[in-house]
């Protein structure tokens, strides 16, 4: 066998040397409670994840369970709308019909005012 190099092994004597310096600048029982302090860390993330992975699964249940009933009633409430918007629409027709065949049975500026008093559903609040 042939031996190393002189440099790579004051390499190796200089490296043995910074790592004993190391160990030198902290007590081994500090170094066993870090362990100790990580050991229970790990314990504790281990368990949330597992509770934060049970609870996830349960939403995607419920999700699943209640998203079909949230999109008929969705459908079911489109349609209602439309079927309003229909009838508001009629009834709008039916009081200018009757505003302009009998224009004394309303006051002046009456009809324009009880045309449509619902409040506008498509622009936001402020």
């Amino acid at each position: 066998m042939e031996k190393p190099p002189r440099a790579s092994q004051e390499t190796a004597a200089a490296a043995a040397e910074v790592a004993a310096q190391f160990r030198s600048l902290v007590s081994s029982e500090d170094v066993e409670s870090i362990k100790q302090a990580q050991h229970l860390i790990l314990g504790r993330l281990q368990d949330s994840n597992a509770v934060l992975t049970h609870f996830n699964e349960y939403s995607e249940q419920c999700f699943a369970e209640v998203s079909t009933d949230l999109a008929s009633k969705a459908r079911l409430l489109k349609s209602m709308k439309d079927d309003l918007d229909h009838i508001f629409m009629k009834l709008r027709s039916m009081k200018s019909r009757l505003a302009s065949t009998y224009p004394d049975a309303f006051p002046d500026g009456a009809v324009a005012e009880t045309m449509d008093q619902r409040p506008d559903l498509e622009t936001p609040l402020e």
